[in-house]
């Protein structure tokens, strides 16, 4: 089980909600000009230190859609739990989705710090309102696929969250040090399986090279859109959320992958991919954007299981939080 680390987030220390309509035009482009000049500064901000509003809301979006993310990411690998072929591959999912539950929790209980409850955030989640990655949206068709999830797209997620490891919001960044930890043996361990397979039969290297061509692309959209297409990381980058673009965080697992990939013997699906030796990048093909957008408009391969599976497990959980909030009232009305 996991528990929250309250020097990472604490609920109870949340920011300087409202204060923007309740200060004089003087005093908020004040406390605009000092909080710009923290962040200038390379300073953390805490819960308790003034933010600007937008701040606040564009913070609560990004750190709400990642616990979600979380959260949902632990079903298309929790299908698998029973169905792995030994023990030990048993045990190593079990615990990895068990990581996942504890990262989820992570990041909320930092959200809560900005004054939105937990509750609220996972209502917003189940009504559709709220978004979680849309790499989740993709069936795990196979073994293979859990070895390609746990490879790539805890990969992706890797160079996405170290750089958010330096973000400039306290809560945020600290949740992030423990999780980049453990999702660099979540992303050993899809690799192991992958490459297990490549040296087994043909049947097993033609599972591998399916799952790679199934979740290639749709991990290349884990970063977003294109930066001329994102509307949010203008702001994000000025407020040193964001460290990098989209763009950018996309070549550098690219660039680190396709080594990667070259050394087992998989085939990376893309015509277009080859390297430039003047930039010392990879040049790559045209992402499917269209897709991208129906996906996470809702039209993805299991967008509707997802959410069903999600809404009925926090339906049939109900009686576990009556169950905690009554223990929780009686122990507080036993001490009065």
């Amino acid at each position: 089980m996991h528990f929250v680390n309250r020097n990472l987030a604490n609920p109870k220390q949340t920011s300087n909600i409202g204060m923007e309509t309740t200060l004089s035009v003087e005093e908020l482009n004040k406390r605009e000009a000092e909080f710009d000049a923290k962040i200038a500064g390379g300073k953390t901000i805490e819960p308790k230190d003034w933010m600007p509003e937008r701040y606040r809301k564009q913070l609560l979006r990004m750190m709400s859609q990642h616990a979600h993310s979380e959260v949902v990411g632990m079903l298309p690998e929790g299908n698998w739990i029973t169905r792995a072929p030994s023990l030990a591959r048993k045990a190593v999912l079990l615990a990895k989705v068990q990581d996942e539950a504890g990262h989820g929790l992570y990041i909320y209980s930092a959200a809560e710090t900005l004054g939105m409850d937990r509750s609220e955030m996972i209502d917003q989640l189940l009504s559709g309102k709220a978004k979680y990655s849309s790499i989740f949206n993709y069936p795990t068709l196979s073994w293979a696929d859990i070895g390609a999830i746990g490879w790539l797209v805890d990969g992706a997620a890797i160079v996405n969250q170290t750089v958010l490891a330096k973000c400039s919001y306290g809560p945020y960044s600290r949740a992030m040090l423990r999780i980049c930890k453990e999702e660099n043996f979540h992303n050993k361990q899809g690799y192991q399986i992958m490459a297990y397979l490549m040296r087994g039969t043909k049947e097993q290297r033609d599972m591998a090279q399916d799952a790679m061509n199934r979740f290639w692309w749709p991990a290349l959209m884990m970063f977003g859109p294109s930066d001329t297409n994102s509307p949010n990381s203008a702001d994000l980058m000025k407020w040193k959320v964001k460290l990098h673009s989209n763009d950018d965080l996309r070549q550098r697992f690219i660039d680190r992958t396709v080594p990667q990939a070259e050394a087992i013997g998989l085939r990376i699906p893309d015509d277009k991919l080859k390297w430039n030796e003047s930039t010392r990048h990879y040049e790559f093909g045209e992402i499917n954007w269209a897709e991208f957008n129906q996906v996470i408009s809702g039209n993805g391969p299991c967008n509707k299981l997802r959410m069903k599976q999600r809404t009925d497990a926090h339906n049939n959980g109900a009686w576990v939080r009556e169950a905690a909030a009554a223990y929780s009232a009686k122990k507080a009305a036993s001490k009065k």
